[in-house]
Parts: C-alpha cells; sequence; structure tokens
C-alpha cells in the first residue's frame, strides 16, 4: 500500500464511528458542551463539516489539475456553515465528510502517489498521504471533542494514533513556555502503542527531539493516546488514565499548561 493508503483507511474508521453518534443526536445533544470549551456539538460537527467541504474542494482542483481556490472561497463557506441550524450542521457534516472520503478513496494507486497539493501559507506543495493527515488529525481530535462530552473516558481512535504520532514535531507554536514559570527540564518520553522514546526540552521554546537524550531530569510515560491527548491540550485531569507516570520536577499539571490543556 502506499503511504496515504493506511491513513485512508484510518479517516473511514473514524468518521463511520463518529457517524453512529451523530445520526442518534437529538436537538438537545447538538446543543450540549462539547469537550472544545467555546463550541457546543453542533459547532464541532460544523468545523468539521466545513473543513470537509473546503479540503474535498482543494483535493478536486488537484485532482484536476487547476490552481488553488480563490481567497475567499474558505471565507464563504464557513460564512455559510456558520449562519446554519444546529440540525443543518449535523446533516452537513454527515454529507461532506462522505463526500470527502468517497474522494480519497476513488483515486488510484498512481494518483495516490503523484498528487501535489498547494496552500497559500505552505512554501511548497504536500502529498496526498500528509494532506490525509491534516483531515485525520482535524477529524480524531473533534471526534473526542464530541464523544467525550458524554464519555470522560473517551479515547482517540485507536487507527488513528500511530499515524498521527511525529515524535519530531514542531510544538512551539501550540505550547505555551511562560506557564514554566522559569522552569527548564529535559524529560524522556515513552509511550506505548506504539513503543516510541523521545525527548521533550521544556525551555524557551519547547522543543521535541524524536531520540531519547543522552541524560535526562525525569521521565514521562503514557500510551501514545495519552500523549497526542496531553500535546493537543485534551489531558485534563478527569480525561487522564490511571496508567499515566511522570517523574522529575515537572509536575503533570504544569505539563498540561504548557500545552494549553482544556
Amino acid at each position: 500500500m502506499s503511504n496515504a493508503d493506511t491513513v485512508i483507511i484510518a479517516l473511514r474508521s473514524g468518521y463511520e464511528r463518529l457517524a453512529d453518534l451523530v445520526d442518534k443526536f437529538d436537538d438537545e445533544t447538538l446543543a450540549g458542551q462539547s469537550a472544545a470549551t467555546e463550541w457546543d456539538i453542533a459547532q464541532v460537527l460544523s468545523h468539521l463539516g466545513s473543513g470537509a467541504e473546503i479540503m474535498t474542494n482543494t483535493l478536486q482542483l488537484a485532482v484536476d489539475g487547476k490552481p488553488p481556490a480563490a481567497g475567499d472561497f474558505n471565507q464563504s463557506v464557513w460564512d455559510r456553515w456558520n449562519s446554519s441550524s444546529r440540525r443543518e450542521q449535523a446533516e452537513g457534516f454527515l454529507e461532506w465528510n462522505e463526500k470527502l472520503l468517497a474522494l480519497f478513496e476513488s483515486l488510484t494507486e498512481e494518483q495516490r502517489d503523484a498528487i501535489q497539493i498547494e496552500f497559500s501559507w505552505l512554501p511548497a506543495p504536500i502529498d496526498l498521504a500528509t494532506f490525509a493527515r491534516m483531515r485525520l488529525s482535524e477529524l480524531t481530535y473533534h471526534s473526542w471533542d464530541v464523544r467525550s462530552a458524554s464519555d470522560p473516558a473517551a479515547t482517540l481512535d485507536a487507527a488513528a494514533v500511530p499515524e498521527m504520532l511525529q515524535t519530531d514535531r514542531d510544538v512551539s507554536w501550540i505550547t505555551k513556555p511562560a506557564e514554566l514559570n522559569g522552569q527548564t527540564a529535559v524529560l524522556t518520553v515513552v509511550t506505548t502503542d506504539p513503543a516510541e522514546e523521545f525527548t521533550l526540552r521544556l525551555a524557551d521554546p519547547v522543543t521535541l527531539e524524536a531520540t531519547a537524550a543522552d541524560e535526562s531530569d525525569g521521565t514521562l510515560t503514557l500510551s501514545a493516546e495519552a500523549w497526542l491527548r496531553l500535546a493537543a491540550g485534551r489531558l485534563g485531569p478527569d480525561r487522564t488514565p490511571e496508567s499515566v507516570e511522570l517523574t522529575g520536577p515537572i509536575s503533570l499539571d504544569t505539563l498540561r499548561s504548557v500545552f494549553g490543556g482544556y
């Protein structure tokens, strides 16, 4: 299989898991608070649905060999979704996610390997696997926002976790080093499912390194699923598995604050 295949399979699995719930949501549920503190359930679905519409358009243009859409296209989509009713947002989420997935799944092996997708805010085009992982991350985290609202033990979709785990990514733009209050530390992060060891350097800026440091001040041991939620601000005290262990001078509460937890 090409590099994009397993990502597309994970997208299908994660979408169907959430769609099964959305099909059953009544109006009261759609108006309920999601785990994303500023959005109700319908607003999360609207975010996912509008994103699916925009990505479908972006991918289709790339397939057709056409340039990206004009700069006002995205805003026009967001405006339309924001003015829709909660029920329309939920139904639109189902419609547009299915369209996006159908487009992904329709691509031949040759297309999956060859397509390059342009974004005005990126210095160079990206391949299909990278594009699909962008969608997988968005879908997986926001699916959790919906599901965990009624299930404190909810976890990220298992098929998505190994595709999303990046041990050397730039975290400087999502972290808040001021929350360290002048403390610095080097932590070895040990994950399970999949098993990885890498380094988290807590300073200004906060950085990740793909290998374990020769010397560290402590160790953070947790599942890869829990690590992804921590790094995305979704490992609150009431959402933290008992298996998470941290040694060293930095508390788990401080780590949550550094990653902007809610």
